[in-house]
């Protein structure tokens, strides 16, 4: 079966969150599943090393997840308008994908929470961006034709997706944030199976 890989890094559940809204607008079109896949932390301690498998939440990815993949979803929160560093260091590994061209014209998508209205949404998913982009894969945003753009009093940008947690870090999602998670989900999806075709 063909996936769309949604791979995120989370520290507080909202990016968790957005990973799963995400995945439900994927599984709502016929022929393509989605894969959830996240990243460990990393430690500022060089020996140190953590559990192959976490304790609870999605598995760890690999690069197989991401070389077998239809398209990809990718998240982080931001830290100081940039991705978390777990996820950069996880994309850091992936030269040799880009060197074999394994996602060149693969579509992919980003997505991002942040804990105020100006904590660098639109900064974060510019960052995700560019490896994607030094990957060849074809970046999709969400048009101004999804209207909940248009209203939305907490996240949502043309970039992609991003959620306002507040300073307490609250996962939960507003009606607009689940809504253009799960439009960017569906319009991942639909373009995967058609450049697949």
């Amino acid at each position: 079966m063909k996936y769309i890989l949604v791979l995120y890094y989370s520290g507080h559940g909202s990016t968790s969150e957005m990973a799963r809204q995400i995945a439900h607008g994927i599984e709502q079109q016929n022929g393509i599943e989605a894969r959830i896949r996240t990243v460990p932390p990393v430690s500022a301690i060089c020996e140190s090393t953590g559990n192959s498998i976490p304790d609870s939440g999605a598995p760890y990815a690999t690069l197989n997840d991401l070389r077998k993949c239809s398209g990809l979803a990718l998240g982080s929160p931001s830290h100081f308008g940039n991705m978390a560093a777990p996820l950069k260091y996880f994309i850091d590994s992936t030269s040799s994908l880009w060197l074999s061209g394994e996602l060149t014209g693969k579509p992919a998508a980003v997505f991002t929470s942040a804990a105020s209205l100006h904590g660098g949404h639109e900064t974060t998913l510019i960052s995700m961006m560019h490896p994607l982009l030094h990957h060849g894969m074809i970046i999709l945003g969400l048009p101004y034709s999804e209207v909940t753009l248009l209203h939305t009093k907490t996240g949502g940008t043309p970039y992609g997706p991003s959620h306002y947690s507040g300073t307490e870090n609250n996962p939960s999602l507003s009606k607009d944030e689940q809504s253009l998670c799960q439009s960017l989900g569906k319009r991942l999806a639909n373009t995967a199976i058609k450049l697949d075709s």
